[in-house]
């Protein structure tokens, strides 16, 4: 199996820890498919592409933003034809190697079955300018084998854009390692209120106007440092920490009383891997009630959790006060979180799930005849 990652820093930390560390936990189940006895090989193997594939993904890229596409990652995926064609399947994990790679798949250059899996592709279809390009990219989507998605609104928006000829589209609700993330009794809050998250949908703004209104309380955020430079000038009972490692992220989770994830509307992310994670710690979790979590991940308001509008600050505010300033609710709620996850959102399920979709590339999908594109 070939898995293809999105070339940054973090992914590259990852890969370079030993199995087994946490940081391992962003590489979307590649130790976990690699212990059933099949070959893993990825497309960060390489330090540097070479020139000639730097070049490439240069002209494509403009190419393709002229006509009025999005191109992406081509310079880390071109090296690495030969290792994904030797083996049986090509794993993308992200949009920004997908899309690449199912033009790289329509032209014939990548031979082994594709499964491509979209996050956040919906906002970038609908802004393909012209007649060209929406034709282009669903041709290219439908050459991939399956298309994995992580919310279900994502998987019905693209069946319906995609229309006949499109290849399976299957909504796979992303999972937390129970075991690296548990309640952790033996920590005392030292923060009221954490809000973690890199992806470009949190909308941080909107908790710091809770925290200007509540200056009583302690909020930490941790974020990416592109989100910490466009936020400004903090209050002074906000901590702001960016790109810390996942261990860290943890500890400052258990640290917290509540975790609040604020996230701007959209259909794909739900802040679904914190989610996840925090609930997983049984933390009472106060979330944006986006399309993305609103199906498929068994959230209940004021059960397992509490669901706030997007873009709404004031019921933002009243679920984190009421749920600091009542620890009972709020550890019956996080009780529940736990429940939840352990129920069906595991680790293991998420793997179980990515090895059946992988596993059956070498059957052709259903509606399919073997010898389709």
């Amino acid at each position: 199996m070939f898995f293809a990652y999105r070339d940054s820093g973090e992914r590259r930390s990852a890969l370079a820890q030993a199995p087994g560390a946490l940081e391992r936990y962003r590489l979307f189940g590649l130790d976990e498919l690699a212990t059933r006895g099949v070959g893993v090989r990825h497309n960060l193997e390489r330090d540097r592409a070479p020139l000639s594939a730097r070049l490439v993904d240069w002209g494509l890229n403009r190419a393709l933003y002229r006509a009025g596409g999005y191109g992406g990652d081509f310079v880390s995926v071109l090296p690495s034809l030969r290792t994904m064609n030797a083996g049986d399947v090509v794993f993308s994990t992200v949009d920004t190697v997908g899309i690449p790679l199912m033009f790289l798949k329509r032209a014939g250059l990548v031979r082994r079955p594709l499964v491509y899996t979209a996050i956040g592709l919906p906002e970038r279809l609908v802004q393909l300018r012209g007649r060209l390009m929406p034709r282009l990219y669903a041709n290219g989507l439908r050459a991939c084998h399956t298309i994995i998605t992580y919310a279900e609104s994502e998987a019905e928006w693209l069946r319906s854009w995609l229309g006949p000829g499109a290849p399976p589209i299957r909504f796979v609700p992303f999972g937390v390692d129970v075991k690296s993330f548990q309640p952790m009794s033996e920590v005392s809050p030292g923060t009221d209120v954490i809000s973690v998250g890199a992806d470009p949908r949190r909308d941080f703004d909107l908790l710091k106007g809770v925290a200007v209104r509540r200056p009583e309380l302690s909020f930490r955020i941790v974020a990416s440092a592109d989100h910490a430079r466009s936020l400004g000038s903090l209050p002074a009972n906000v901590a702001l920490e960016t790109d810390i490692p996942l261990e860290e992220v943890r500890d400052r989770i258990a640290a917290a009383r509540i975790v609040a994830l604020p996230v701007r509307d959209n259909s794909y992310s739900g802040a679904t891997t914190v989610l996840l994670q925090a609930m997983a710690m049984a933390k009472p979790v106060v979330v944006s009630r986006t399309d993305a979590v609103a199906k498929g991940y068994g959230l209940e308001n004021g059960i397992n959790c509490r669901l706030v509008e997007p873009a709404d600050g004031d019921a933002l505010e009243r679920a984190v006060v009421e749920l600091v300033a009542d620890a009972g609710a709020a550890s019956k709620l996080g009780t529940r979180a736990r429940e939840t996850v352990e129920r069906s959102f595991s680790w293991e399920r998420y793997t179980n799930a990515l090895w059946e979709i992988l596993s059956g590339t070498r059957r052709p999908p259903s509606g399919r005849s073997a010898g389709s594109p």
